[in-house]
């Protein structure tokens, strides 16, 4: 029957699986403290953990979060790598260990689901890192913001020359059509004449009436 530390580290090792978004199996017979301490200190410069451990207690506790499919690449002596940075970073630095570190072994590995063999798991260190690809994501969408800028400056010069030609087209005379108001002024005095004309004939009736009498 396991014993409480048993339990206690299974149960953290339970946790490190599921809050990683990947895992690295290696073999390191042969590596001394040193090397493995190094190691170690050069992966957590890209968010991974690496941690030594007994295969009987990564086994119970892979079960016991529901990776039934590591079983056949916990053969040997494993040291795990725990990553939550990116994987691509984090295979290309146990790529450069296994140079300087022969014995160094990639195993295989665990991501989005998927169990990766040893093949599988050393092609991750063959692609391009999250900093590079985000890198040229960004030099992509620079270029086609450019271009609809581009686009839109000669939309715009366009249009503008389309006005100027239209403007020169007009004829001279009918741009001043404002100026034809005073006209329709100098005729309005004809309605105030009305009343003098009224006041004429008025006149004119009275005389005829004077005259009967």
């Amino acid at each position: 029957m396991p014993n409480a530390t048993k339990v206690e580290r299974v149960a953290e090792l339970k946790e490190q699986i599921e809050g990683a978004h990947a895992l690295l199996l290696t073999e390191y017979r042969g590596l001394t403290v040193e090397e493995i301490t190094e190691l170690r200190r050069s992966l957590r410069e890209v968010d991974a953990s690496l941690s030594v451990i007994k295969n009987t207690l990564m086994l119970r506790a892979a079960n016991d979060a529901g990776l039934t499919e590591l079983d056949e690449l916990l053969a040997g002596p494993s040291a795990v790598a725990f990553i939550s940075g990116d994987v691509v970073a984090v295979a290309k630095k146990l790529k450069d260990a296994s140079k300087q570190f022969p014995a160094l072994v990639i195993k295989g590995g665990y991501m989005d689901g998927s169990v990766l063999d040893a093949a599988g798991a050393s092609a991750l260190a063959e692609l391009e890192s999250r900093e590079v690809m985000l890198s040229k994501i960004a030099g992509l969408l620079k270029g086609e913001m450019s271009r609809a800028a581009a686009a839109f400056i000669a939309a715009q010069s366009q249009f503008l020359s389309l006005l100027e030609a239209y403007k020169e087209k007009l004829p001279a005379g009918d741009a001043p059509a404002a100026e034809e108001a005073p006209v329709a002024e100098a005729e309005a005095p004809a309605a105030e004449e009305a009343p003098v004309e009224e006041a004429a004939t008025s006149t004119e009736e009275e005389a005829d009436g004077e005259s009967e009498d």
